[in-house]
């Protein structure tokens, strides 16, 4: 059986990746799932410089999933260099980094920071809050997308994936915009925005009072969005949203994902990974499918 996947010409062994901020950027997990085993490890957002993040507490359980609001606290693009990269080259796996930044700026700088870099695919998290335009998301203007995303391309060195936030009138508007900008693939979905009230103590049960949503709760939205998207755009599409086994995943394959990335359930099983994939191949066998590719897009 074939299982492999391409996107923007790089080709991945299967179409199994981590969402970014579940799975570190890599060593964190590395003693509980082989790495060379999963198809891309895509990495923790990575700024232009250290982020702290935001005050504690900043997750929570809610029903069906999990709030976050971390704040996307990374060491920056220095050490990401330094010390990431060589950890993730000892292993057959592709690397996808995902960039964040608060104005324009901040992304370019880490984008032409990595142009020499060995990484395969850079995700840019365009849910980040732009300073310039008074915190509003990057992603939630079509306009912005394409701009952004145009001055990425201009100077990265590697396939550009926008990551798309589901929090908007029409995501594929947004989908749209990023195929405009010259974008090589999107991804969907972030993290719905969601709150958690504490009842027993009267106050938020995260400092920053919102947060988002991930887990199975939020999957059929991600299926819904990814088969719209799908159907509006001829660039591909990763996947992601409350992947928690083998039929999530064959679900946002069937609604037009090459790729789908695992991200909530990894904190309540280290080797969800590989699981879902030995559930994804054995679903092949079972259906007689030789080759994976198949089943990108199979119910348009």
């Amino acid at each position: 059986m074939n299982t492999s996947v391409t996107i923007a010409g790089v080709t991945f062994q299967n179409p199994i990746t981590t969402c970014s901020g579940t799975f570190g950027s890599g060593s964190e997990y590395g003693e509980f799932v082989d790495l060379n085993k999963i198809g891309a490890v895509t990495t923790k957002g990575v700024a232009d410089v250290a982020w702290p993040g935001n005050p504690t507490p900043r997750i929570a359980e809610v029903k069906g999933g999990m709030l976050n609001a971390i704040g996307l606290q990374n060491p920056g693009i220095d050490v990401f260099i330094e010390r990431d990269i060589p950890f993730l080259k000892q292993f057959d796996t592709r690397i996808i980094v995902n960039v964040c930044g608060h104005a324009q700026e901040e992304y370019l700088t880490v984008v032409e920071k990595l142009q020499d870099q060995p990484v395969d695919l850079l995700e840019i998290n365009i849910s980040c809050p732009n300073v310039k335009e008074g915190g509003l998301s990057f992603g939630t203007n079509p306009k912005g997308v394409e701009q952004i995303t145009s001055a990425i391309k201009k100077i990265a060195k590697q396939p550009v994936i926008m990551k798309l936030t589901p929090n908007v009138t029409d995501i594929k508007e947004i989908a749209k915009a990023a195929q405009a900008g010259g974008a090589d693939g999107v991804s969907l979905i972030n993290t719905l925005t969601g709150m958690k009230i504490d009842v027993e103590r009267q106050t938020f049960a995260i400092a920053n009072k919102t947060g988002g949503m991930s887990g199975p709760a939020v999957h059929p939205v991600a299926v819904r969005m990814v088969y719209e998207v799908a159907q509006a755009v001829d660039i591909p599409i990763i996947g992601m949203g409350g992947v928690m086994d083998a039929e999530d995943a064959l679900e946002l394959m069937l609604a037009g994902a090459t790729m789908v990335a695992v991200g909530t359930a990894n904190f309540a099983n280290p080797t969800a990974t590989l699981d879902i994939l030995e559930g994804m191949t054995a679903y092949m066998k079972r259906h007689g499918i030789e080759d994976i590719n198949n089943i990108i897009g199979a119910v348009h």
